[in-house]
């Protein structure tokens, strides 16, 4: 009976652990370029004495889905979304990290981000030189054009990235990052669309069909809990008598 009590514990939290992870997909069904998460898990043996009947919901490394977003016009110059596969790359910490989000920043001083994290180029993060117009090319070259001139003149050329969905996975600010913890090599087949916005990847659906799902696997537990008190009460009578 109590090995049953180890298996209801062990997918009672898992279910916990996946809700955790639709509930944030949900959140962030209007975050501009959001990958949805997918929660994965699998069943790990518990050896011990005697015969080994006891398993456990292992919970793994959550990855991402590639599923492309819907895209919409925006009209400003420094929104870009990409073009099937590829990344954008934002400065991290001492590293880097990719994000589908083409909300660019400028601030005061010409430095390019994306939700704060400096935008990278070829050479590094960006900055613009004072100008009076910008424009990102379709193969992420930036270009601006300066006071009193009448050509645009490229200053630097986005850091594009491409790899496959099970190469990636989340860090703890939303970024995605690659499992190995390496930068990703660019890609030059990477393409940008200018002037506008990739939305969240997410299905309203898709997410809710997952969250009935789960609190029907979460009420199953919970009978195997009251099973197994049950089974431990008549075994006790048995004892007793």
């Amino acid at each position: 009976m109590d090995k049953l009590i180890f298996t209801a514990v062990s997918g009672a939290d898992r279910t916990l652990r996946a809700q955790q992870v639709h509930a944030n997909n949900l959140a962030n069904m209007d975050t501009a370029g959001f990958r949805a998460n997918l929660e994965l898990a699998s069943t790990q043996a518990l050896g011990g004495y005697g015969y080994d009947d006891r398993h456990m919901a292992k919970v793994q490394a959550d990855t991402i889905s590639t599923r492309a977003g819907a895209v919409r016009e925006t009209g400003r110059a420094l929104d870009v979304a990409i073009n099937g596969n590829g990344y954008l790359a934002v400065q991290w910490g001492n590293g880097e990290a990719y994000t589908r989000a083409g909300v660019i920043d400028i601030d005061a001083n010409g430095a390019l981000s994306v939700h704060g994290h400096p935008l990278l180029g070829e050479g590094g993060p960006i900055v613009l030189p004072p100008h009076k117009a910008v424009d990102i090319g379709t193969d992420g070259t930036v270009s601006v054009l300066a006071e009193g001139a009448t050509t645009l003149q490229v200053i630097d050329k986005l850091r594009l990235v491409n790899a496959e969905g099970t190469e990636l996975t989340k860090n703890d600010a939303g970024l995605i990052v690659a499992r190995t913890g390496e930068a990703l090599a660019a890609d030059p087949n990477v393409r940008l669309r200018a002037r506008a916005l990739e939305g969240s990847n997410v299905s309203a659906v898709e997410e809710m069909g997952a969250v009935m799902s789960l609190n029907r696997s979460f009420e199953i537990q919970m009978k195997l809990f009251q099973a197994s008190d049950n089974m431990n009460q008549a075994g006790n009578r048995l004892l007793g008598a």
